[in-house]
Parts: C-alpha cells; structure tokens; sequence
C-alpha cells in the first residue's frame, strides 16, 4: 500500500476532530510530497453525510456562498 493513496488507511487520532461514526464513510487524501507547499504534511478527511444532515450542510454552504460573492461584489477594486 502507497502511503499516499486517497481512502486506504485510516488513523486514530485525539485532537479536534468530532468522533468518526463507523457507519458513515470516511474519504482521506494525503497531497503528494511534490505537491505540498514548503514540505508541509497536507491530508484531507472527507465524512460522508446523508438524509437530513446533509440538506443542513448543503443549506449552510449555499449560505456561507451567497456571502461570499456578496462581499467579493462590494469589495471589488476597478480594473
């Protein structure tokens, strides 16, 4: 196994991230070395949600978007 392969291990770890429930999926990617800026370990983890959590996370983006380009649009600088 590459240690830089997406989904192929997973670790335990006792920091800051919420406890992984075992019945939904879980997608890790470690960046490739070549990738990585100045060295820095990079890795993504990817939970899966479904159902009712997953209509309030896609709320919550659309949301936190719709911020976003209102800002970008008052905050634009003249070409």
């Amino acid at each position: 196994m590459q240690p830089n392969e997406p989904g192929k291990s997973q670790e335990k770890h006792n920091g800051n991230s919420p406890e992984i429930d075992v019945n939904r999926p879980v997608i890790s990617y470690n960046v490739n070395e070549d990738e990585r800026p100045d060295g820095l370990r990079i890795r993504f983890k990817i939970r899966v949600e479904s159902g009712k959590k997953a209509a309030a996370r896609d709320a919550l983006m659309a949301s936190a978007v719709k911020e976003l380009l209102e800002w970008s649009r008052q905050h634009r600088t003249p070409s």
